[in-house]
């Protein structure tokens, strides 16, 4: 009996050839020296597509008439075409929980390194002005209130770090959450007002596009910090440089961008911002840990078993929409 055929989009981690090769027949579309031409030769025998991140647009979905699977080797999914998948009974798993303490640590070191200007202070030592000066004073985490934008999985786990430093945490979300005790605001700009740090662990899609912007800025105030470690495309990059120029906001402290790996020369300019280049999860650790579930994920699928981590979206056992 042949193997399954499936699609690599991008290098991953290097056991994972090793570990999918027995159970399916791998192509790897980075090597092509013209995807849409191999797309045009195996797509009739695909059945799963697999890779870290990158866009599956229901273009090629629809590609691809025997697709059954999609194993994403990322948390977050908003380049999936979802709605395109669930229409044609293809089932799409991410990999949720293997990476949340990593991300939530770079979350309290973004925070931190924005608040004490650890990126500056640290060239200001490296770039021999010490001894010409000390650097001056910085403002504190002391006496700040702590807004979470989005209080899944990961924002928990930064709440839980946040408060470990004795500061107040309040969230908003869809929804207020049954047994969480910290105090839930019903609307983004009302947190905006109560707080004076929002962190942003917001996913990416069009419900979320651009929501923190020009009127977010406002109520956070002058004295406020914007952090953001959940997706670039929540916030309206021209309006965060227009904030950060003018004093609206204090500082920012950003891992993720709308457009990247293309990051506005306007931002790269402002010393009030601490940016980093999306790195969150990227440590071997993590990253090993991503890559296997997103393997169990197509092993369980190939031996005709439940996936272990589908999305919402395309819940287990499939169902082409219209059909029952």
């Amino acid at each position: 009996m042949s193997k399954p055929d499936v699609l690599m989009l991008n290098a991953m981690r290097p056991f994972v050839e090793g570990a999918l090769s027995p159970s399916f027949e791998i192509h790897r579309l980075w090597e092509a020296p013209d995807p849409n031409a191999l797309i045009a030769e195996v797509g009739p025998r695909i059945m799963a597509i697999t890779g870290f991140g990158g866009r599956i647009p229901r273009e090629l979905i629809e590609r691809l008439p025997e697709l059954k699977i999609i194993s994403t080797s990322s948390v977050g999914y908003d380049g999936i075409d979802v709605k395109a998948a669930a229409e044609h009974g293809v089932v799409v798993t991410n990999t949720p929980d293997v990476l949340t303490d990593e991300v939530a640590d770079l979350a309290l070191g973004l925070l931190l390194a924005t608040i004490r200007e650890i990126p500056r202070a640290e060239h200001h030592l490296r770039s021999g002005q010490w001894p010409r000066g000390t650097y001056p004073l910085t403002t504190t985490l002391r006496g700040r209130k702590v807004g979470i934008i989005g209080l899944g999985r990961i924002g928990k786990a930064i709440a839980q770090r946040v408060a470990a430093f004795d500061v107040p945490v309040s969230y908003y979300g869809r929804h207020k959450q049954a047994g969480v005790s910290y105090p839930y605001v019903d609307s983004l700009l009302g947190l905006a007002k109560d707080v004076d740090v929002l962190i942003c662990v917001a996913p990416g899609g069009a419900e979320t596009q651009r929501m923190i912007g020009r009127e977010v800025f406002e109520a956070l105030g002058p004295n406020g910090i914007f952090i953001n470690v959940g997706r670039g495309s929540v916030v309206d990059e021209a309006a965060l440089v227009h904030a950060l120029r003018n004093g609206t906001i204090l500082s920012a402290g950003l891992d993720v961008f709308e457009n990247e790996p293309h990051v506005p020369a306007e931002l790269i300019a402002l010393p009030n911002a601490v940016l980093l280049p999306h790195v969150a999860s990227a440590s071997d650790h993590t990253r090993d840990a991503m890559a296997k579930l997103a393997v169990d994920n197509l092993l369980a699928w190939a031996k005709g078993e439940a996936p272990l981590t589908p999305v919402p979206e395309t819940p287990w056992p499939p169902v082409k929409a219209g059909v029952i």
